[in-house]
């Protein structure tokens, strides 16, 4: 997944090719190795789709199976215990978000298809930054609207979108045309202490790192070696010559029973995370020497714990109980904050007026 760990840019270690980035799309690699990942379907991404996802505008979740109406309306509740005035008009705003019901009905087609569960990514790139929006926080959606609330707050989602070749060494050569697909993958849980990212350069398997390194796992440290025989199996029996570049990285994820499921492909470059190795050890010829097989890493204290990379795209908490109205406490205070103030204003402009009819009374 390209973007999906935050964007980490380096310059000077690696010459990604803007062909590279094109072989790493979902929909080029997916086929090649159908067999040995999670069951996904991909859908064509409408152009208008593309650009409602692209609108800056006020968040308007489209899509949904849901009303696809939010009304708002400002009047005073006799009933109420509390008597907050927004505006001093009683008015009704209707915000109505856009249609696409042909896509629309694809897309919740494929989602029943998937078990009504799903993991939604683009061309490269999954809504990793945005989990915080959603109210479950986290990536698993049941709906159109679920996709759209996270894509449309993904900063991740925005870059596959706009900049996919960004940080390619071949600026000077035509971007390639990029048709854009929403991926849909089947939801499995996952335990992110058996996921791994593994680095590949001429075809060889030079490294291979914890994927989530921001926690220590101690079965990771103990089965180190059998971690690292079941992934270069994997990779000799199944990916070793069989994808399109010859330098690239790719993610698995090794289960309780010591399967390994490749997850994901990435291009060998300053886009993807190197996590626990740095581009400069990658690129440099030193690790791959340093042992016959691949060199491996994990978090083997809890001393290294991380904070996670995606913690700078979120919002403070309270700000998200207020919007999703899960701790009621925080918005009766909110609201009756918002009382208070308008009282103070309201005192303040009285006095005001006082005031000036009183100056005009002496003159």
């Amino acid at each position: 997944m390209i973007f999906t760990d935050g964007h980490v840019f380096i310059t000077g270690y690696c010459s990604m090719k803007k062909e590279q980035v094109v072989n790493c799309q979902f929909s080029v690699w997916y086929p090649i190795f159908k067999k040995h990942t999670i069951k996904s379907l991909i859908l064509p991404l409408p152009q208008n789709v593309i650009e409602y996802l692209l609108d800056d505008g006020t968040l308007v979740v489209s899509g949904s199976d849901h009303n696809t109406q939010q009304t708002h309306t400002n009047n005073n509740d006799s009933d109420a215990e509390e008597d907050i005035q927004w505006s001093d008009d009683e008015t009704t705003t209707t915000v109505t978000a856009p249609e696409f019901p042909e896509f629309t009905s694809r897309a919740l087609e494929a989602i029943n298809a998937l078990g009504g569960c799903v993991f939604p990514k683009l061309n490269w790139s999954a809504p990793r930054d945005a989990n915080w929006i959603a109210l479950n926080s986290s990536l698993q959606c049941n709906s159109l609207s679920d996709i759209f609330l996270l894509f449309k707050s993904s900063d991740f989602i925005t870059h596959d979108l706009t900049q996919p070749f960004r940080h390619c060494s071949d600026q000077d050569s035509p971007d390639p045309a990029v048709n854009y697909e929403l991926v849909l993958r089947k939801w499995s849980e996952l335990i992110s202490g058996g996921e791994f990212r593994c680095f590949v350069k001429e075809n060889k398997l030079i490294a291979i790192s914890q994927r989530d390194y921001t926690q220590y796992y101690q079965h990771v440290l103990k089965q180190e070696e059998q971690i690292c025989h079941a992934i270069q199996d994997f990779f000799s029996q199944h990916i070793q010559y069989n994808f399109l570049d010859e330098d690239f990285v790719f993610d698995v994820y090794r289960d309780s029973q010591g399967r390994v499921w490749l997850i994901d492909l990435n291009p060998f470059g300053e886009v993807t995370d190197s996590l626990l190795f740095s581009w400069e050890e990658l690129t440099s010829g030193e690790v791959a020497h340093q042992q016959e097989g691949p060199a491996f890493r994990c978090t083997n204290s809890e001393v290294t714990v991380q904070p996670s990379p995606c913690l700078s795209y979120r919002i403070p908490r309270d700000f998200l109980d207020l919007s999703t109205g899960e701790d009621a406490y925080k918005l009766i205070d909110f609201l009756k904050l918002k009382k208070s103030q308008q009282e103070e204003s309201e005192e303040e402009e009285e006095a005001q007026e006082e005031n000036t009819q009183e100056e005009d009374a002496q003159q």
